[in-house]
């Protein structure tokens, strides 16, 4: 007998988004999973949506928003779209989707978020954070 498993998600509270406007234009990303940690990006057991994230090694990463880091981590490469379940230590990288263009509430994002003074930190990216 094949181990099935019924499971409801939804997307995740999307509050964080000012419009729709870049929704339809996120793009797939890997998310390199040992990079966070359960009890700090994913304590419900999902990457929430509006988590901010960095691209380093071609793959997303925690962002580091400490304003002095503009290289690797410190790159605002976007924030994942939907929540993300993550079954369990072992599970492998996996494909998200990446809002980097839109506008950003950042009052509703799932973190405390300051936007990124520095140009240098926001240079992947085209938000406007209201």
């Amino acid at each position: 007998m094949p181990r099935l498993v019924n499971e409801t998600f939804g997307g995740g509270d999307l509050s964080w988004l000012g419009s729709d406007h870049g929704i339809a234009n996120a793009r797939t990303e890997v998310l390199d999973i040992s990079a966070f940690t359960a009890g700090t990006h994913f304590p419900n057991g999902y990457i929430p949506s509006g988590l901010p994230v960095a691209k380093v090694g071609g793959v997303l990463v925690p962002y580091d928003a400490t304003e002095g880091t503009t290289t690797g981590a410190g790159i605002l490469a976007g924030f994942v779209l939907t929540d993300q379940k993550v079954v369990g230590a072992t599970t492998p990288d996996f494909g998200v989707p990446l809002l980097d263009h839109g506008r950003v509430k950042v009052a509703n994002l799932p973190i405390t978020f300051v936007a990124p003074a520095a140009a240098a930190k926001r240079a992947a990216t085209t938000f406007v954070f209201v």
